[in-house]
């Protein structure tokens, strides 16, 4: 269990990931493609595709790469309730 806080800076990959790259793909996509330190004390959360519908008020992966979150926005995403609004 990960204890959040409202301190916690969560950031959200909004493009799907591939689960099977492991803890090194994951640090590779950090660094490279988010441009984030992957050792910062920053919670990452990363999704992969969904075979059918899609999760509600998701962020685009147009718009930004990472879109920050608050814990309690991070709560309602994986709870499925509506009510994520961009920070």
């Amino acid at each position: 269990m990960i204890h959040l806080t409202a301190d916690t800076k969560i950031l959200l990959a909004t493009k799907p990931a591939d689960f099977r790259c492991g803890i090194d793909g994951f640090t590779a996509l950090c660094r490279h493609q988010l441009k984030q330190a992957p050792r910062s004390g920053t919670l990452f959360v990363f999704t992969n595709r969904l075979s059918k519908g899609r999760f509600q008020d998701w962020p685009r992966h147009h718009q930004d790469v990472v879109a920050p979150l608050a814990a309690k926005q991070l709560k309602t995403l994986l709870t499925g309730r509506s009510g994520w609004q961009r920070l």
